[in-house]
């Protein structure tokens, strides 16, 4: 789990460190800004510590490392991108991750979102449905000493029954509606966070909480715009 079987250079201290903590302030500054949207005008410690632990440039095409630390998404290939900073951290604070929690992430694309999870909690599970990214993304973690995050190839609406009940669920591709599978997976009183809406335009980003009744509470965080889920309904 975490960095400590990295790289040299791989940690906050390493290559890219100034870049790095002045993407953590701006992050920060976000998540004042957006604050009274959020309900999350200041992101967990934890949280903040595994922005600036994992090494966003490993996570992108090499001829993009330099831009690796700016807030913005970025290209990753097969049409898929790894997600602006900022909502990696946001979607990460709102699961509230805890040091025993198992999540799952739906959309593994390069693992960078896996990683900031598993600097967090016990164990991930991931799901790809481009079995290129999945075992690429699988590769890249385990050298850098993630292994307490599992990778699958299959259908992210279907999320990874064998492996559920989850603590938390985050979905990193929009849906056109919250997929009744992966409610179904979570545990009551776990949190999924999920952007719903039509592809290439704006989305709703939205926090599904399963109370302990296995009731359902929705609201939508902010407005933004995802890659697609692909795959079944």
């Amino acid at each position: 789990m975490s960095l400590r079987d990295a790289p040299a250079g791989a940690g906050a201290g390493g290559e890219f460190g100034t870049e790095r903590a002045r993407m953590v302030a701006e992050i920060a500054d976000m998540a004042r800004q957006t604050g009274q949207e959020t309900g999350r005008p200041r992101f967990a410690d934890g949280v903040m510590d595994a922005m600036r632990a994992v090494p966003r440039h490993l996570f992108v095409p090499r001829e993009r490392a330099d831009s690796a630390y700016r807030n913005h998404p970025l290209p990753i290939g097969s049409g898929q991108t790894i997600s602006q900073p900022f909502i990696v951290a946001l979607t990460t604070d709102l699961i509230e991750p805890r040091k025993h929690h198992r999540v799952l992430e739906i959309g593994t694309g390069s693992g960078y979102q896996a990683a900031v999870l598993a600097e967090l909690v016990h164990a991930v599970d991931t799901v790809e449905i481009i079995e290129p990214l999945a075992r690429e993304a699988a590769q890249r973690l385990r050298t850098l000493g993630y292994h307490n995050v599992s990778v699958h190839v299959g259908d992210g609406h279907a999320g990874w029954p064998a492996r559920a009940p989850y603590d938390g669920i985050v979905v990193t591709a929009a849906a056109s509606h919250v997929p009744s599978a992966l409610v179904a997976q979570l545990k009551p009183g776990a949190r999924m966070v999920i952007p719903v809406g039509p592809q290439h335009s704006t989305q709703e980003f939205t926090l599904v909480e399963k109370r302990a009744d296995g009731g359902i509470v929705t609201r939508v965080v902010l407005p933004v715009r995802f890659v697609p889920m692909t795959g079944g309904s």
